[in-house]
């Protein structure tokens, strides 16, 4: 059984279906040619199905790593990134206050679920907007870097099938609308009793109509903000930290031995595990990963999706690793 088939089996006996890319960010090749190529061209096989070749010689596996899929919070690096760009170009203060009001919040994580107003820095919505997924800290932060600017950052990066449209606050207003809510609580009392049918029905959960990508092309953007080649190295450094103080270790991190680092972003919607992260091993080697999970079962919480995401990354770095 080779490498592909072997993930796809993880993934099989938890009932999802999954995106999978993995690449060796120190070995894969980003110019026209090579790793994908500027817009993210299959490499080895056909758009869909399993890359790279016999184990040993391998720079990167893949399942499905071109189909476009819904990213929810994946986008978030994306922010982040651009944030830290415009802080190395003299264009923002990274100091600047912020007022945070009840009129903001989006319920959730960090600030998005704070009761009373909070002030913080610019540079404090960024970590907030990594390490715990807050959604308040992202749309605030969105505001000020200029929603307009993610789309244009994508298409330099040579990120061509990478869709953001709006932030979290367009995202929530979406599922509301798609089940009639006029409120958060609202939804949180109609959802539940919504059929299957009618709640895969939903904007949200089609790639074309929210923000979307692909697996290889999220692990594209990793490796060039890990080889210091998304922007000045210090913007890239700062998006480095972000990701390795992400709280969540259920997925990617799960998934690898102690000593092995994982910095990542989840993504998360009803049915849907997400996550894209660097795996690096103690003696040097650096491996870019997305993995995008949907389940047939709507629960909410999956831990054995969440661990199987992370078998599933293990052993496709393994594979390149020859281990």
């Amino acid at each position: 059984m080779d490498v592909e088939e072997r993930i796809e089996a993880i993934f099989a006996a938890v009932g999802v279906t999954a995106s999978l890319h993995v690449v060796d960010l120190d070995a894969v090749d980003l110019s026209a040619d090579g790793g994908g190529g500027p817009g993210g061209g299959p490499v080895g096989g056909p758009v869909g199905g399993p890359v790279g070749g016999p184990v040993g010689g391998l720079r990167e596996v893949g399942v499905r790593a071109d189909e476009q899929v819904v990213i929810a919070s994946i986008f978030k690096i994306l922010l982040v990134l651009e944030f830290a760009r415009q802080v190395e170009a003299g264009q923002l203060d990274p100091t600047e206050r912020v007022l945070v009001t009840a009129a903001d919040r989006l319920g959730g994580w960090g600030l998005a679920g704070c009761t009373d107003d909070a002030e913080v820095s610019l540079r404090d919505l960024a970590y907030f907007a990594m390490s715990v997924t807050d959604n308040t800290a992202a749309d605030l932060l969105l505001r000020r870097v200029g929603p307009d600017l993610l789309p244009m950052l994508a298409v330099e990066l040579g990120l061509t099938r990478t869709r953001v449209l709006g932030g979290p606050r367009e995202l929530v207003e979406m599922m509301l609308a798609d089940v009639g809510a006029r409120t958060e609580a609202d939804f949180a009392r109609i959802f539940p009793t919504l059929p299957a049918e009618r709640v895969r029905a939903m904007r949200v959960f089609d790639p074309a109509h929210t923000t979307s990508s692909t697996a290889r092309e999220i692990t594209r953007l990793l490796t060039l903000i890990w080889r210091d080649e998304a922007g000045p190295a210090a913007a890239c450094a700062m998006v480095r930290t972000w990701m390795a103080r992400q709280i969540f270790w259920t997925r990617l991190a799960a998934g690898f031995p102690p000593g092995v680092r994982v910095s990542g972003k989840t993504g998360t919607l009803p049915g849907f595990h997400l996550e894209a992260g660097v795996a690096e091993y103690p003696d040097g080697g650096r491996y870019a990963v997305a993995v995008f999970a949907r389940a047939e079962q709507l629960t909410p919480r999956r831990i054995d999706v969440d661990l199987a995401m992370g078998d599933a990354a293990r052993t496709a770095v393994e594979a390149l690793r020859g281990d």
